[in-house]
């Protein structure tokens, strides 16, 4: 699959993870999703950098924020189902984190 294809896949599956949160009862806001070649933050060769990753900031009903990996995995998990390039950063202490996986990255 070409990289432009898979960011748009990856950005249909992005809205339906955040559809997901918000039917369990959560709310979101956007963390790291794009992040310019030149950014110092994070690794030199994120996947946020090439458009397969974007940290969700996670909050529950009332709007207390939830940090924890913990607070993610119900969330990380069913992502990890809906597509075979799913990857959950809860698997690599980074709970918020969702991807899709290009060039054996996470």
């Amino acid at each position: 699959m070409k990289l432009r294809q898979q960011q748009s896949e990856f950005a249909y599956h992005a809205s339906l993870l955040i559809q997901h949160a918000h039917y369990l009862g959560y709310q979101v806001t956007f963390g790291h999703a794009l992040r310019c070649k030149e950014c110092p933050i994070g690794k030199k060769h994120s996947l946020h950098k090439s458009k397969l990753a974007i940290d969700l900031n996670l909050f529950d009903k009332d709007g207390k924020y939830l940090s924890s990996t913990e607070d993610h995995r119900i969330l990380g998990e069913w992502w990890e189902q809906q597509h075979e390039l799913a990857c959950w950063g809860g698997r690599f202490n980074d709970g918020n984190h969702y991807s899709f996986t290009r060039w054996g990255r996470k």
